[in-house]
């Protein structure tokens, strides 16, 4: 049996979980900040479409990225040192969030609903949410936004609008997030394009056990609008 949540409803134990759909965990409840944070800490996503009830999920196995385990091409490595861009943190939030929203080819309808995006807006501005953008000739090319909470980076999205811009940004993104002592990237789950980039599948339980060492890190929310990077800097792991 599924769990439905009232407002007030703590979640179910992840073991709990169905595994088809793998992961499917409780229905309903809301997307309030405090909702919101709690189910990052265990190791709880949303995901639904326009029109249905609020599905909360922690799959079987976990897709997770170690930051100093980011993988690099060649190619990629290129395009990081040809200049060309600038990278920004937390300057166009509600336009990443747009971009990922938009549809895509062979997916009709964005789950990235008007209610996600203002829950996720809601986290930006308490200092939680966060989005890493690629810049080029002064207009957004593409960026990836997620929840940053103790020493675990929560991504959510990413889009792009040139070739490669989703990576610079996430090459960037990985680039801070070692700077700042962050141990995970939580991926949610499998792709072949993640999976390229150094990402690797957990089991559930090892998952949430790397989770409580890292999550309650006692760092500050806030903004982290200011910082551009030297794409010079970002070949340099």
């Amino acid at each position: 049996m599924i769990a439905w949540l009232g407002v007030d409803t703590p979640f179910p134990s992840l073991a709990s979980a169905l595994k088809e759909p793998n992961g499917l965990l409780a229905v309903g409840g809301d997307l309030s900040p405090r909702r919101l944070l709690e189910a990052y800490r265990r190791g709880i996503f949303p995901w639904y479409s326009e029109g249905d009830p609020i599905l909360w999920w922690s799959p079987d196995p976990r897709m997770v990225l170690v930051p100093s385990e980011l993988r690099v091409t060649r190619s990629l490595a290129k395009t990081l040192r040809n200049k060309s861009y600038e990278v920004r943190f937390d300057s166009a939030f509600d336009e990443v969030m747009r971009g990922c929203a938009a549809p895509r080819p062979n997916q009709p309808g964005t789950w990235l609903t008007a209610e996600m995006r203002g829950a996720y807006r809601r986290l930006h501005e308490l200092g939680y949410a966060h989005s890493a953008e690629t810049w080029i000739d002064g207009e957004l090319a593409g960026g990836l936004y997620g929840v940053a909470l103790g020493r675990v980076f929560f991504g959510e999205s990413m889009f792009s609008r040139h070739r490669d811009a989703s990576k610079i940004a996430l090459v960037h993104l990985v680039r801070r997030l070692l700077a700042e002592g962050y141990g995970l990237i939580d991926c949610q789950m499998h792709t072949p394009h993640l999976a390229s980039l150094g990402a690797i599948e957990l089991p559930r339980a090892e998952f949430a056990r790397r989770l409580k060492d890292l999550v309650d890190y006692a760092r500050p929310p806030g903004p982290w609008r200011g910082e551009r990077q030297d794409p010079a800097e970002a070949c340099r792991n």
